[in-house]
């Protein structure tokens, strides 16, 4: 298979300024994800898709390739990450470039690891699979949320025949974690979502599955980078 990185990476953030280059560990954010996908071995390119000349550099600097930038259309809040999947697999298509999957990593998840793409990558051949998603366990299930009442008053809030279970009698509930999605390239133009019977999850563990939006994340990411950089000496 020919298989192509997409790392979406527009220079727009609203909650922590520059966040896709901001530094983590010493290195711009965006540099983990790039790492990563260098060193699974499994890309014929890897593109980072972005609307700035500064992050086309860092991008450049650690090992992806940038032949254009992203178009003001699809840097917009309003255009959705598959929005510039296809704009990248139409500027391929123009250099007669086409590949078998587009695997859409988002810079977000610097504690995915290259492991975790190539075990992405086995599943989605051994399941024959249209999309493979990375999820991971929600800490706590969601039949313990709900909304208030204006009083505060928490009749109900919870089920009773959800309060007097065990929690390990419940099953667990997975999230979308943002960290990997792997797509047959004729499946991406015709999907409504990556999300259907041809589609299957990837698990990841918590501690691979941050996704930075908050100064409080990036505080995070730090603590299990520092962690896993002294577990591994």
């Amino acid at each position: 298979m020919k298989n192509l990185a997409i790392i979406p990476a527009r220079s727009g953030s609203k909650g922590v300024a520059d966040k896709n280059i901001k530094l983590l560990g010493g290195k711009p954010l965006l540099a983990y994800t790039i790492e990563a996908a260098v060193k699974s071995g499994v890309f014929e390119r890897i593109m980072v898709s972005t609307d700035a000349e500064k992050y086309a550099v860092i991008a450049r600097e650690y090992g992806a390739e940038v032949p254009f930038l992203r178009s003001a259309e699809n840097s917009s809040d309003k255009a959705s990450t598959w929005d510039s999947v296809k704009e990248v697999l139409n500027g391929y298509a123009r250099s007669d470039e086409k590949f078998d999957s587009v695997c859409v990593l988002q810079p977000t998840s610097p504690l995915r690891t290259d492991q975790d793409i190539v075990s992405g990558y086995d599943l989605f051949r051994r399941r024959e699979a249209n999309a493979v998603v990375g999820v991971c366990a929600m800490e706590h299930s969601h039949v313990y949320a709900n909304t208030l009442q204006e009083d505060g008053c928490m009749d109900g809030f919870v089920p009773k025949e959800i309060a007097t279970a065990s929690r390990q009698a419940l099953r667990p509930y997975y999230r979308i974690n943002g960290a990997l999605y792997i797509l047959r390239e004729e499946y991406l133009w015709t999907m409504a979502s990556p999300y259907d019977k041809g589609s299957y999850a990837y698990i990841m563990p918590a501690e691979r599955s941050v996704d930075i939006d908050t100064e409080y994340d990036f505080m995070l990411a730090e603590y299990l980078l520092k962690q896993r950089e002294s577990s591994a000496t």
